[in-house]
C-alpha cells in the first residue's frame, strides 16, 4: 500500500521479488513515497508523464518502476535506463555537464590569476595560501544541508540557486576590488563566499543522480557529467590564460560569472516550467531540519565502517585534487618560467577528459559482465588514488618542462577514476539519503583541502622545493585509499531489518 492509501503495482519480474512493504514508507528507508515529489504531467529530467497518454511513463517507455534497492512504486512514474530515455533527458544531461563545467570556471578563476593577483597587490606565497585556501572553509560549511534539502525538494532547484548566486558574485568581484583598499580581507571573504554558495553542488547532484540511475549505470553517468570538471578548468586553462594575456585578471572573472548567468536563464527557460520553480518557503523550512520521519537509521548508519571508509577516502581524495588544482599553475609558471600558460592549464584537463569517461564505461562494463560492484570500485580506486600519485611524486622530481607535462596529465587524468570508485560507491551504500552522505564526506574533504591548500603554500615558501608538496599529496592519498581497500563494501546500509528486509 502506497503512502496515498492507493494499491502498488509489483515491480516486473528482472528485477526481483517485492519485499514487505509498510504503509507511509519507501523501501529505500524513507519516510515519503518514492518520486514524491513528482506529480502526474511533471517534468522529470525533461520528460512530462502525460506527453503520451497515462499508459506511458514519464520516461518515454512503459516500463514498471523499480529502482536498485526496491523503492515502492509510484503510480505516476516509471524509471527507465538512461540510454532508453527520450531526447529532453539527454538535454538535461549535457545541461548538467555544463553546469560543472561552469561551477570549475568560476572555481579555478583565482588559481589561473594567482601570480597576476600577488603582483597586483603584493601577496606572497602564504598570503596567496590564505585566499586559496579561504574557499574551502565556506564549501564545508554547505555541503551537508545543501545534501538534505537536495534529499528533499529537488536536487535541480538547489543547483539552480547556487548558480545564479556564484555567477553573480564572480561577476561582481573585480568590480569591487576598485572600491576597497582591504584587497586581501576582501578577496578572502569572496572565495569564502563562493564556497558557501558552490558547496552544495555536488551533493544535490549526488542526490539528483541516486535517485535516477540504476547502480550499474552510475558510473557511467556520473563520470560524463564528473567531466565537467575538468571540462570547465581546460575552458578556463585556455580561453582564461588568453584573456589573462590580452586584458587582464578582470577579464577572467566577468568571463566565468557571465557564462554561468546564461546557463541558468537557459535551463530555467527551455527546460523547467513555472511551477518546478517556486519552492515553498514552509516545505523549504521543514526540510532544513533532518525529520524523524526519514527513517534513515542514522545511528546505525554512522556506526557502519563501509561508511567510514567511504568518507574517509572521499575526504583524502577531494582534498588532494584541490591541492593540486590549487597550486598547479603556480608550479608551472614558476618552475618553468619560459613556458605558455595555456599548455600547463590546458593539457592535464585535457587528458582528463577521456580518462573519466573511459573509467566510467569500464566500470558498468565490468560490472554488468558479472564482476562483483565492490571489487570494480575498489579497482578503480587504486588507480585513481594509488598510481595517480606515482605520476605526482614524478612530477616534483623531473626539470624537464615535457616530461612534468606528461607527469601532470597523468596523475589529474587518472585522478577521474575516483568518479567510478568512491564517489559513485556513495550511492551504493545509501541511495535514501545519499545527498546528505555525500556531503558528509565531501566537507571532511573540504576541511582537509583548506589545511594541504595551506600548508602547501607553507613548504613552498620554508623549503623552497615543490617536492614535499607531491609527497604531501601522495601520503594524504594513501591513507585514503588503505581505509576503502580494508573496509569498503557495496551493499545497502541505509536500511535495517526494523524498516525493511532486503
Amino acid at each position: 500500500m502506497a503512502a496515498g492509501g492507493e494499491n502498488v503495482p509489483v515491480c516486473s519480474a528482472e528485477h526481483g521479488p517485492r519485499a514487505a512493504q509498510h504503509d507511509g514508507m519507501r523501501k529505500d528507508g524513507g519516510g515519503d513515497p518514492y518520486w514524491s515529489r513528482q506529480t502526474q504531467g511533471a517534468l522529470v529530467f525533461g520528460a512530462k508523464a502525460t506527453d503520451r497518454g497515462p499508459s506511458w511513463d514519464a520516461w518515454g517507455g512503459s516500463a514498471p518502476l523499480c529502482h536498485p534497492g526496491k523503492v515502492t512504486q509510484h503510480p505516476d512514474l516509471r524509471i527507465r535506463r538512461f540510454s532508453h530515455l527520450r531526447p529532453e533527458s539527454r538535454v538535461w544531461k549535457v545541461m548538467l555537464l555544463l553546469g560543472t563545467c561552469l561551477l570549475y570556471c568560476a572555481r579555478v578563476t583565482v588559481p589561473i590569476c594567482a601570480v597576476a593577483l600577488s603582483t597586483r597587490f603584493e601577496w606572497d606565497k602564504k598570503q596567496s595560501g590564505i585566499v586559496l585556501s579561504s574557499f574551502f572553509w565556506g564549501y564545508c560549511l554547505t555541503q551537508i544541508i545543501g545534501g538534505h534539502i537536495s534529499d528533499q525538494i529537488g536536487g535541480e532547484k538547489v543547483l539552480l540557486l547556487s548558480a545564479s548566486a556564484w555567477g553573480f558574485l564572480t561577476v561582481l568581484t573585480p568590480l569591487l576590488t576598485h572600491i576597497t583598499s582591504a584587497h586581501l580581507v576582501f578577496m578572502t571573504s569572496s572565495r569564502f563566499l563562493m564556497g558557501l554558495l558552490q558547496g552544495v553542488y555536488f551533493p544535490s547532484l549526488a542526490s539528483l543522480l541516486s535517485q535516477k540511475v540504476r547502480e550499474n549505470e552510475r558510473a557511467f553517468t556520473y563520470s560524463t557529467v564528473g567531466t565537467g570538471s575538468q571540462c570547465g578548468t581546460l575552458v578556463i586553462g585556455g580561453a582564461g590564460s588568453l584573456l589573462l594575456d590580452w586584458y587582464g585578471w578582470e577579464s577572467v572573472f566577468y568571463f566565468s560569472g557571465l557564462l554561468t548567468l546564461l546557463w541558468v536563464y537557459c535551463t530555467c527557460k527551455y527546460l523547467l516550467n513555472e511551477k518546478e520553480l517556486i519552492i515553498p518557503i514552509d516545505y523549504l523550512m521543514r526540510s532544513l531540519s533532518i525529520s524523524k520521519q526519514t527513517k534513515v537509521p542514522w545511528k546505525q548508519l554512522f556506526k557502519k565502517a563501509p561508511i567510514w571508509a567511504v568518507i574517509i577516502a572521499q575526504l583524502s581524495t577531494a582534498s588532494t585534487f584541490f591541492t593540486l588544482l590549487s597550486w598547479l599553475p603556480t608550479f608551472f609558471k614558476e618552475t618553468f618560467p619560459e613556458s605558455k600558460g595555456w599548455v600547463f592549464n590546458v593539457v592535464p584537463w585535457l587528458v582528463a577528459i577521456p580518462t573519466s569517461l573511459f573509467s566510467g564505461f569500464l566500470s558498468d562494463h565490468l560490472i554488468n559482465q558479472g564482476y562483483k560492484t565492490i571489487t570494480i570500485r575498489k579497482f578503480m580506486q587504486v588507480i585513481g588514488s594509488g598510481v595517480s600519485s606515482v605520476f605526482a611524486l614524478c612530477l616534483g622530481q623531473t626539470s624537464s618542462f615535457c616530461k612534468a607535462i606528461v607527469f601532470a596529465s597523468a596523475s589529474v587524468g587518472l585522478q577521474t577514476f575516483n568518479h567510478s570508485g568512491i564517489s559513485v560507491n556513495v550511492q551504493d551504500l545509501a541511495p535514501s539519503c545519499a545527498g546528505l552522505l555525500f556531503g558528509v564526506g565531501n566537507t571532511g574533504g573540504a576541511l582537509l583541502g583548506v589545511i594541504c591548500v595551506y600548508l602547501a603554500g607553507y613548504l613552498i615558501e620554508t623549503t623552497g622545493s615543490w617536492i614535499s608538496v607531491f609527497n604531501l599529496v601522495a601520503a594524504v592519498n594513501s591513507i585514503g585509499l588503505c581505509a576503502f581497500l580494508m573496509f569498503g563494501e557495496a551493499q545497502r546500509v541505509d536500511t535495517d531489518s526494523a524498516y525493511v528486509d532486503l
